[in-house]
């Protein structure tokens, strides 16, 4: 079972909040304001904070961005991955993806199943690595984003965690790019 093993030391990582909307403004992004907070409470550095709106290209060349930011070790979109036309935030990543995690969104599902039950078949969460980089497209509702935090991410994203987490692999994700 997962655990916390308190002989080891947390490491806080840097992490990136993308919140994609076409009508919210800062004062306005309580799903992005949550997603801050959390990470600031676990112990991790915000690295960057921005608003886009339902743009493939723009999230994408953000995503890029960030991805090609030494100083960022993980990115957190919140936004865009419903099931309308605008909804491009899960497209915008797997243009950017080199490997996607798949169980990523089958575990956000299972969780979201026990909260909102059928009504979680219409989220496409997703996760993925780019250039090194940690990669994860939430939906926009401040619940949405508790839940992955709360219950995936903080986990993930805790060296501690046991048997294992996405920080103790993070050295190793480009190392496919360092082989010549």
């Amino acid at each position: 079972m997962s655990r916390i093993d308190p002989k080891l030391e947390f490491i806080a990582i840097r992490i990136a909040v993308l919140t994609v909307s076409d009508t919210r403004d800062a004062s306005q992004d309580r799903s992005g304001d949550v997603l801050v907070d959390r990470l600031l409470k676990a112990g991790h550095e915000l690295a960057d904070r921005r608003i886009l709106p339902d743009e493939r290209d723009q999230i994408a060349d953000q995503l890029r961005d960030w991805c090609n930011d030494s100083g960022i070790d993980v990115v957190i979109s919140t936004g865009g991955t419903g099931l309308t036309g605008r909804d491009v935030s899960v497209e915008a990543h797997r243009d950017v993806y080199e490997k996607e995690i798949d169980a990523f969104g089958t575990v956000f599902t299972m969780i979201s199943m026990q909260k909102i039950g059928t009504s979680a078949v219409q989220s496409r969460a997703t996760g993925g690595v780019a250039n090194g980089t940690y990669l994860f497209a939430l939906p926009g509702s401040p619940g949405a984003c508790k839940d992955a935090w709360d219950e995936i991410l903080s986990k993930q994203l805790d060296y501690r965690h046991r048997p294992c987490n996405f920080v103790e692999i993070l050295p190793r994700l480009d190392e496919h790019q360092r082989r010549k």
